[in-house]
């Protein structure tokens, strides 16, 4: 078992998302300690992009902030670099394939692995097209995160098959963004995920609050959650965080209840 999947045998997992740079970066690493002390499983850093075509107008908004106060690749490869030995969940990259391609696939995957990432998550890529990408983490012990949308039907038992770490179960089509109710497609894709595979599947676009991660945990392994905690990063800024680490408490308080 590989550290990403090993942090959901402690219960339900909590994984929430950040903005890396945004409002700076000095902010960024508060809040990656933060999020660890407050008990997240794993923590996603989104590396900001120009254009990012699966986030809402949140994400997006702090994509431009972080880039605007110049926020770069290298720097939040200094910056896991920095934080890494102090904070026990897994770290992930959660960026498009430009950035990585722009970078260099070789120079981008051996900098990830050297400054002690866990793995990446790259939403734009489609899974039969990873081989040039998984190859290569795979050789610097790198997880490349699979995910699964309501559209993928016919293909998630074949990426189930074929993940490693943890599926990540898009909860609904569209972009990233807090919405007040949220469907019943996560679960009917675990279902189908769990007809061949015992992968963990953590389910994320939409859910904000409380509640709503507690009904989804009912039946997935864990939560993710971005946009409510980027929103309270902008509407806080360099103060947002004491809130987040308020708000992440909630939130795995909420899903570690039966």
């Amino acid at each position: 078992m590989n550290k990403i999947s090993a942090a959901f045998s402690a219960g339900k997992a909590f994984v929430p998302f950040i903005t890396g740079g945004d409002p700076d970066l000095e902010t960024t690493e508060k809040l990656l300690y933060a999020l660890d002390q407050a008990g997240a499983a794993i923590i996603e850093i989104g590396i900001p992009f120009s254009d990012p075509i699966a986030e809402g107008p949140v994400i997006e908004a702090a994509d431009m902030r972080a880039l605007q106060a110049g926020c770069t690749v290298d720097k939040l490869f200094d910056l896991v670099a920095r934080v890494r030995p102090d904070i026990q969940a897994p770290l992930l990259f959660m960026t498009y394939y430009n950035p990585i391609f722009a970078y260099g696939i070789a120079r981008f995957i051996e900098r990830a692995a050297a400054c002690g990432l866990d793995g990446l998550i790259v939403p734009d890529l489609p899974f039969e097209e990873r081989e040039e990408l998984y190859q290569p983490c795979k050789a610097r012990g790198l997880t490349l995160i699979s995910l699964i949308a309501p559209t993928s039907d016919t293909r998630i038992r074949q990426i189930a098959m074929e993940s490693e770490g943890f599926l990540y179960c898009v909860s609904s089509l569209g972009v990233t963004g807090e919405r007040s109710a949220i469907d019943d497609s996560a679960k009917y894709m675990i279902e189908k995920v769990r007809e061949i595979s015992d992968i963990p599947c953590a389910v994320g676009f939409g859910i904000s609050t409380a509640e709503q991660a507690q009904a989804i945990s009912a039946f997935a392994d864990g939560v993710i959650i971005g946009s409510a905690i980027v929103r309270i990063a902008a509407e806080l800024g360099r103060d947002c965080v004491d809130a987040i680490s308020a708000y992440a408490k909630t939130i795995k308080q909420a899903i570690a209840l039966p």
